[in-house]
């Protein structure tokens, strides 16, 4: 295998061409990660020829592994979400940028130099409660996730990070939460139908089944946030749920139903539907 930077670039990209969009960049991605060193870097080197022989063979098993469709997050077990480098595993989704939405629209509605409690429902890597945390020191966040192996990253990810004010439970839905009261409810829960044949075939190959889908319809994870929620809202506490590009009028439908006012559908930066919000307005704890 070739040594200079620009040759295993090279042969990173004559493997990658199959899978990748911009087999260049995943290339020199996966080259920086494996020789310790910034992209950057590995751009303005070329000519660099690399002696670590570890480092070079690293770079090959990992171009192997996305070459066999595997994403870039899981071969190297890392992933940036709201500035936060995150430990991602096949057990937790891979973040994605559109989720930065969610945590956008939950800062709107709380403190900033006040306490608040906030509870992340199917936490996965722990992305929107971290990112939360983080933004906001003086607040406390639950996370919950069904998945175990998920609430272990979760954990992980927050010891790494030194956040001190987020704890992750594991257990279904509100069940970690069973007696308590949240000024928001967070989530970005599985919303694609069992049906859809929009998906990626990587996502549906490597990306954990139980974090994408939601029966026929995509909503059966927000049927369940939507009617349960309010049990776990203080008075005029807010919920702000991600969902699929054509499920924007089901939510607020959902919303509206279950007693929330100010019901509302935000897009992303593509223009889609991406995130659905509401106040609670029923009484405490019904």
């Amino acid at each position: 295998m070739a040594t200079e930077v620009s040759g295993l670039i090279d042969e990173g990209i004559a493997r990658l061409r199959r899978v990748a969009d911009d087999p260049r960049h995943e290339a020199e991605i996966l080259l920086a990660a494996a020789v310790g060193k910034s992209r950057a870097w590995i751009m303005a080197h070329p000519e660099e020829r690399i002696l670590d022989c570890e480092a070079t063979d690293r770079y090959e098993a990992w171009v192997t592994r996305r070459s066999h469709g595997e994403p870039v997050a899981y071969v190297l077990g890392e992933k940036e979400f709201w500035s936060l480098p995150l430990e991602v595993t096949p057990d937790v989704l891979i973040p994605r940028p559109e989720t930065e939405l969610v945590v956008e629209l939950a800062l709107t509605h709380l403190p900033r130099n006040q306490e608040a409690r906030v509870l992340d429902l199917a936490a996965g890597s722990g992305a929107i409660a971290l990112a939360l945390a983080r933004e906001l020191p003086r607040i406390t966040v639950v996370g919950t996730d069904i998945s175990a192996a998920a609430i272990a990253v979760a954990r992980r990810n927050a010891q790494r990070l030194g956040l001190a004010n987020v704890l992750f439970r594991p257990g279904s839905w509100f069940d970690p939460v069973a007696e308590e009261r949240f000024d928001l409810i967070a989530s970005n829960p599985p919303y694609i139908a069992a049906t859809d044949d929009r998906v990626e075939p990587a996502v549906r190959r490597f990306e954990p089944h139980g974090a994408l889908f939601a029966g026929a319809d995509g909503l059966e994870a927000l049927r369940v946030i939507a009617s349960a929620a309010g049990r776990h809202l203080s008075p005029g506490g807010w919920l702000v749920v991600e969902h699929g590009d054509r499920q924007g009028l089901a939510v607020r439908e959902l919303l509206g139903a279950a007693e929330f006012a100010d019901v509302t559908t935000h897009q992303d930066l593509a223009g889609l539907d991406r995130c659905t919000e509401g106040r609670w307005r029923g009484r405490p704890g019904a």
